[in-house]
């Protein structure tokens, strides 16, 4: 019998990289006496710990997380594969509770959690291995100029440090004619629970200073040591994300530490950016200020009277 969950309501709890997501997740969590479901793709990892900002061992205690180093950076994960583990884990959450609360900053699986996710046309492989060349020929820096150039607004939101997202990128607009807003916009999902969704707002310099502290609390955890631990595997694509490219750039001898530091910083800072309008283009996120728990807590009781 098909469980019947109109009643049911998911909160997302969303927006930039040291908003406060964790903290106030876990707090209406604790309120509704529900799970979180983490769509923070750094963190589904569990090799990787300070570098992605994963949740502390008594946060992770304090109430059940779902997809927190459950896979290994050895792993393909994708969001269409999230997806269908992420609604599996949101129908056994709905049969004892009224609400559950998904968390995280990557606005590619939250969507596909929410909307549903569609993957790329089929092709003969010539594009994707002219794609792999550009990367191989040009880096990064070739695959957003790419991008940018075939779809600039998607290449504006989208995670610059992931060449394989980039790619992937690039192939769909290539392979259909269409941009990642034409592809998507007729092939939304409609779920059978309700959904309320929530960006944290913060200052932006306020925001700034925030990062480049976590930044600099992270290298006093051991941040290069878990970078050096990981060393022989740096070229795999979950490596080449903020916080550890920029040290093995130091590793290797391209960096100095301190500029390294400071790259981390800046690059941080830029995603920041790019996920701030991602969550402002959605407009069906509700911008509440930061700290702002009785808020949040009234609005979402309120979507239900």
């Amino acid at each position: 019998m098909t469980q019947n969950t109109s009643n049911k309501t998911l909160i997302v709890v969303g927006g930039p990289t040291a908003s406060g997501k964790t903290a106030l997740g876990i707090s209406i969590a604790q309120h509704f006496n529900t799970d979180i479901v983490s769509a923070d793709s750094r963190q589904f990892y569990s090799e990787l710990n300070i570098g992605v900002a994963r949740p502390s061992e008594g946060e992770l205690s304090a109430i059940k997380h779902h997809f927190i180093a459950h896979k290994s950076i050895h792993d393909y994960y994708s969001a269409g594969e999230f997806e269908r583990d992420a609604i599996k884990v949101l129908n056994k959450i709905f049969v004892t509770n009224d609400y559950a609360v998904m968390v995280g900053g990557s606005g590619l699986f939250i969507n596909a959690v929410l909307h549903g996710f569609h993957e790329a046309p089929k092709d003969d492989g010539s594009v994707r291995k002219a794609a792999d060349q550009l990367y191989k020929r040009e880096g990064i820096d070739g695959l957003v100029k790419r991008l940018t150039s075939v779809d600039p607004d998607h290449a504006a939101v989208i995670d610059r440090q992931n060449p394989q997202r980039l790619m992937r990128a690039i192939e769909r607009v290539e392979i259909s004619g269409k941009t990642h807003q034409q592809l998507t916009q007729n092939e939304i999902t409609k779920r059978a629970f309700n959904i309320v969704e929530i960006a944290i707002e913060d200052e932006r310099k306020a925001l700034y200073e925030r990062i480049n502290q976590r930044v600099d609390q992270m290298m006093e955890m051991g941040l290069l040591k878990e970078v050096k631990s990981l060393v022989p595997y740096k070229d795999l694509n979950a490596l080449k994300t903020v916080g550890y490219a920029e040290l093995f750039e130091y590793l290797d001898g391209e960096l100095t530490l301190e500029e390294a530091v400071e790259k981390i910083k800046q690059n941080t800072r830029r995603y920041a950016k790019r996920q701030i309008t991602w969550f402002k283009n959605k407009t069906e996120s509700v911008w509440i200020p930061r700290d702002a728990f009785d808020k949040v807590v009234a609005f979402i009781e309120g979507t239900r009277s």
